[in-house]
């Protein structure tokens, strides 16, 4: 099992429903506990931010793998199935 990074700004609405959509997922599953999630603010950890490559946030990485980088126009459910996507990757590894 490996952790994933989650890049994020404070007052991002899209980093919102990524933090609503774990939330929700844990619940739903609690073995998704068992995953280590760490979660970035990219203005308060430059960086961290820097040496990883995405322009748009929430960004989730799986080691050195971008696993999803937000787009505009991202709904709640697209959002809650990338980060159920990556905590799948990431149990699996």
């Amino acid at each position: 099992m490996k952790k994933l990074k989650i890049f994020y700004l404070k007052n991002c609405p899209y980093c919102r429903k990524a933090m609503d959509a774990v939330n929700e997922l844990k619940t739903e599953n609690p073995e998704y506990d068992k995953i280590e999630t760490e979660w970035i603010e990219e203005t308060v950890c430059p960086d961290i931010a820097n040496s990883y490559d995405y322009y748009r946030v929430p960004s989730i990485f799986c080691g050195e793998e971008k696993l999803y980088e937000c787009s505009p126009g991202d709904d709640y459910v697209e959002i809650k199935r990338q980060m159920e996507n990556a905590l799948n990757a990431a149990a699996s590894r």
